[in-house]
């Protein structure tokens, strides 16, 4: 046979099996009939419930996708949007129904499979059911080992049972998985994870291993302050009062920000052994390099009332007063020293002049990922679950607004 005639045949058998593979791709046999699937994303129905759905009007996405989903009942993908929408819109029994009635088609692709079992582990972890998401979790990973999806579902929950050795180990392996760009965020989860561990091995009294876990937490993420004030805290506990102080001092030179978090154990360890002098130097040294840095200026002023010098204490309150007039905290010290105190009246008359406009409030800490808002510094976000997510926001005071806008360009 002719050499070109055999090139021309094989050329046109790969043609058939490529159109004939983008008909099986496009068409399938559904009760006796063949079925177009793209007619569904062409449909004006998926088309403006995607734009519901951008919007975010759920109602009117779901009605939408739903009649969009007549031209081809049996879409998978589109049939599981609609689960998950169902849940996002509180109802959680329809959703668990509509992923359920997935998993019963025949003929699902391993992928498929573990992609309905992601989406109804959704279900139970939103509707409370704790063990039955855990289980659907954990057979996703079974089918795909490295679905990062199933592993952080699984970290979360395992971290609200307050299994942390479970929850250590998921997001080890989720660490394995992840872009390298998400690697320094597992570091840092791991390092609070382990911290976790040192807090339970030191409620339990095995202070050696708190120790141990504590340390692990800094050699992961030096950053993580919480493990520095437990090691403190445990370092105490054995008789090693140089080791805690050595530790503290460390996590005010790690984090200047927050580094007013372990004055009030530095105070009580050197006022205990005579060195009330060094407490005052390393506030002093805090209020110079950081002028806002409030708590600190709070903390000396603290210590100086215990220790007789009332005016100079609130002198400091006032220099906090003048970068964050709005901090309950600070007026609250200083109306505990006026209420107790005979003070010269210029002193009150300028606390009342300056607090005259302020707002106060009281909840300046938020998480940057849900917008929680606390009281006080969490290391761990109670509403999304989040690590390290918390940051204190400050409201400028008006003076600093004036000052920004005189000295910048007149237009």
């Amino acid at each position: 046979m002719d050499s070109g005639l055999v090139l021309i045949l094989v050329i046109t058998a790969l043609l058939l099996g490529l159109a004939a593979g983008k008909a099986w791709e496009r068409y399938k046999l559904m009760e006796g009939q063949w079925v177009d699937r793209r007619r569904v994303r062409q449909s004006p129905h998926f088309i403006v419930g995607l734009n519901y759905l951008v919007a975010g009007r759920i109602d009117l996405a779901i009605e939408e996708l739903e009649q969009a989903s007549t031209i081809d009942p049996g879409a998978l993908e589109l049939r599981m949007v609609l689960g998950n929408l169902y849940r996002e819109r509180g109802q959680v029994g329809r959703a668990i129904q509509e992923h359920q009635g997935l998993l019963q088609r025949p003929r699902l692709s391993r992928a498929e499979h573990a992609n309905v079992l992601l989406c109804l582990g959704l279900d139970y972890r939103r509707g409370g059911f704790v063990d039955r998401a855990t289980e659907a979790f954990t057979e996703v990973l079974k089918l795909a080992p490295d679905n990062e999806a199933a592993l952080g579902n699984l970290e979360k929950l395992q971290e609200e049972q307050h299994q942390w050795q479970e929850a250590y180990a998921t997001r080890q392996r989720l660490a394995t998985v992840a872009k390298p760009a998400e690697q320094a965020r597992s570091r840092t989860i791991l390092a609070f994870l382990e911290h976790a561990l040192g807090v339970q091995a030191l409620a339990d009294g095995r202070l050696a291993d708190a120790s141990r876990h504590f340390t692990d937490a800094i050699d992961l993420d030096p950053t993580v302050i919480p493990a520095y004030l437990s090691l403190g805290d445990a370092r105490l506990k054995q008789g090693d009062a140089a080791g805690a102080a050595a530790i503290w001092e460390k996590a005010v030179n790690v984090s200047p920000d927050r580094a007013y978090l372990p004055l009030e154990r530095l105070e009580a360890l050197y006022v205990r052994e005579g060195r009330a002098d060094r407490f005052t130097a390393i506030c002093e040294r805090l209020t110079t390099a950081a002028p806002r840095e409030w708590r600190a200026r709070a903390a000396l002023a603290r210590h100086l009332v215990s220790q007789g010098q009332p005016t100079r204490a609130l002198e400091l309150l006032f220099g906090a007063l003048e970068h964050n007039p709005h901090a309950l905290a600070i007026h609250q010290s200083i109306w505990s020293l006026l209420s107790t105190l005979d003070l010269p009246r210029p002193l009150v008359a300028r606390y009342i002049e300056i607090t005259r406009q302020s707002v106060f409030y009281l909840d300046p800490h938020v998480c940057t990922r849900c917008r929680y808002r606390s009281t006080e510094l969490l290391w761990q976000c109670p509403q999304c679950h989040e690590w390290n997510s918390f940051v204190e926001e400050r409201i400028t005071p008006a003076s600093d607004i004036e000052s920004e806008m005189s000295s910048g360009p007149v237009a």
